[in-house]
């Protein structure tokens, strides 16, 4: 019976934190035309300054789901490399941005961070 009573304890204070941390997630959201992309980066084994950032839910907004996804890259590239510097993948010459590529509800971009010495 004091085992039944810890464990319910315990249950219960692993829920509340994971509220808490549900919450404070939240709060650090960031909207793009209003709504929320739920997005990551993820580099290549070979190379990691070369990545593929994508973001789900594209349907909600094609602009705000553009807008995400050049941030997910762009966090990335500073947080793994301390720069900004993208060169984007499969752009065509004389064009600017990035080349998104949709895939069902989701949008995905892929390029290279690069590091100035």
């Amino acid at each position: 019976m004091r085992h039944a009573r810890r464990y319910r304890l315990g249950a219960v204070a692993l829920l509340a934190l994971a509220l808490v941390a549900g919450c404070t997630e939240r709060k650090e959201r960031v909207l793009f035309d209003g709504n929320y992309y739920p997005g990551k980066a993820r580099g290549e084994r070979e190379d990691r300054r070369d990545f593929t950032a994508t973001v789900r839910r594209a349907g909600r907004g094609i602009e705000g789901a553009q807008k995400a996804v050049v941030h997910e890259a762009t966090r990335y590239c500073i947080e793994s490399f301390g720069t900004s510097e993208i060169a984007w993948s499969g752009v065509a010459e004389g064009q600017e941005g990035p080349a998104y590529a949709r895939s069902g509800d989701r949008l995905s971009v892929s390029g290279r961070c690069i590091i100035w010495k």
